[in-house]
């Protein structure tokens, strides 16, 4: 990510700030030239670098105390640079008894492992876990001019960890880590520039992701106004007697998902109960197990998932068909994907359904919208289940659930309509991460270029 030294000009030149007077090389790849007044030092000329550890866990007199005791997960959730809280903290005893330390607010804490360069600026003292470093800054120092520097630099500390199951970064190679050093008044004015234009940048993203909310809640109702009201205002309106519905066109049938599979038995199905089929039962075998990542990524090609013939045998009635729809039933509920004609012969896993629509009454990408993109099954679920999270549902759950059905002629046009929104709604999503990656990397650019010296943000 960040090599910034070929393109400085440009970058200079794009962000039209005015360039230093004069330069010098560094003799450091990833910096290039600094401009020539600054020094370029190790970091632990400018920090005292600290170590983190862990409290034993069983001795409950190390732990829920008043110490701040930071890991890289918490490094990983702030949104600024202050870090003024910890998921667990330490008492005194805790501290005493394990190689950590307490150090100062403004000290600068990294993750040095899982992974390495999450940083945040203590906002109060507190101590570290293992996966951490803390930089206690010399008085020459302004951390938040640091804190932007090393925002900008995970690649390189990357480049510095050393390890087989995970890189770790020692503390001798973060302190011998080289890196741009203005004195501090112009430190304290390129972090001062730099808080504020960030700030712009971090707002204009923000706007984006808002509007990628909007637009996921405008697709919702584009979706559930399409499947219970219909695409012609004017029709003639009936009540549906259920009081979540409100009214139906008129011409519309509405039912339980039963009378809309085909009448025989297995056409709603759940997947073998667990005993039936173990994980150590799915791990080889010529004949695949169709799973809930299947679903969820509506891809029936991949999985790891296969059992024996002779399993298969004894598991015959959860075989899966080209057309079937198969649902999510445990954790991630609802999400649904049609078994295309080119999938492999298999069985349904322990946390999928299979529904096999009447297609003479019900169009299957009609009935799987239904499903998965309006909120009648999770309302319903919900009202039925007396619950407002639900962990599993049924095929006696789902074969209740009522939905409203138009004529086949006006379920297609449904879904054509519903194809063309959600082209549209795709494409201004797109554009709005499009809009974000290149704000962000407009981010990037100006961090590296101030903090390398490559423009003069001096005024």
């Amino acid at each position: 990510r960040h090599r910034p030294h070929p393109d400085h000009d440009r970058r200079a030149d794009e962000m039209s700030f005015p360039r230093y007077p004069d330069y010098k090389d560094t003799g450091v790849e990833w910096l290039g030239k600094v401009p020539a007044h600054w020094e370029v030092t190790a970091l632990k000329r400018n920090f005292h670098i600290v170590g983190g550890s862990t409290p034993k866990s069983e001795m409950e007199s190390f732990w829920d105390g008043d110490i701040l005791w930071a890991t890289p997960s918490d490094l990983s959730k702030i949104a600024s640079f202050y870090l003024d809280e910890t998921q667990r903290k330490i008492t005194g005893d805790g501290l005493a008894s394990c190689g950590t330390s307490l150090v100062p607010a403004d000290s600068l804490i990294l993750s040095t492992r899982a992974p390495i360069g999450s940083l945040a600026i203590a906002a109060v003292p507190m101590s570290t876990n293992q996966g951490c470093k803390s930089l206690v800054p010399a008085e020459s120092v302004s951390s938040k001019y640091f804190a932007h520097l090393l925002s900008i630099s995970s690649t390189e500390l990357n480049v510095r960890g050393k390890g087989t199951t995970f890189l770790e970064l020692s503390g001798d190679e973060l302190g011998a880590f080289k890196a741009p050093v203005p004195p501090l008044p112009e430190q304290s004015q390129i972090a001062t520039f730099l808080d504020r234009e960030t700030a712009k940048i971090d707002e204009l993203v923000a706007e984006q992701r808002r509007l990628m909310e909007l637009l996921k809640e405008k697709r919702q109702a584009v979706i559930s106004d399409a499947v219970t009201k219909g695409l012609n205002p004017d029709a003639p309106m009936k009540p549906s007697g259920i009081e979540w519905l409100g009214e139906v066109p008129a011409h519309w049938r509405f039912g339980s998902i039963k009378y809309f599979v085909l009448a025989k038995n297995g056409s709603i199905k759940t997947g073998p109960f667990g005993s039936h089929l173990t994980s150590s039962e799915m791990q080889s075998g010529s004949v695949k197990v169709y799973n809930q990542r299947s679903v969820i990524d509506d891809d029936f090609e991949s999985g790891e998932n296969f059992i024996t013939e002779e399993k298969f045998a004894e598991l015959a009635s959860f075989e899966t068909f080209p057309g079937d729809l198969l649902v999510t039933t445990r954790g991630t509920i609802g999400r649904a994907a049609i078994l295309p004609k080119s999938a492999e012969r298999g069985i349904l896993h322990p946390c999928l359904l299979r529904l096999q629509p009447d297609k003479s009454q019900i169009d299957t990408t009609f009935l799987k919208t239904l499903i998965q993109d309006s909120d009648l099954l999770k309302t319903q679920i919900s009202y039925l289940s007396n619950a407002t999270t639900i962990d599993v549902i049924y095929s006696n759950t789902i074969a209740s659930v009522i939905i409203p059905v138009p004529p086949l002629a006006e379920q297609v046009a449904i879904m054509q309509y519903l194809g063309d929104e959600n082209a549209k709604l795709d494409a201004l999503t797109t554009e709005a991460q499009r809009a974000i990656d290149l704000l962000q990397e407009r981010r990037t650019a100006l961090i590296s270029a101030a903090v390398t010296g490559q423009i003069d943000v001096r005024r």
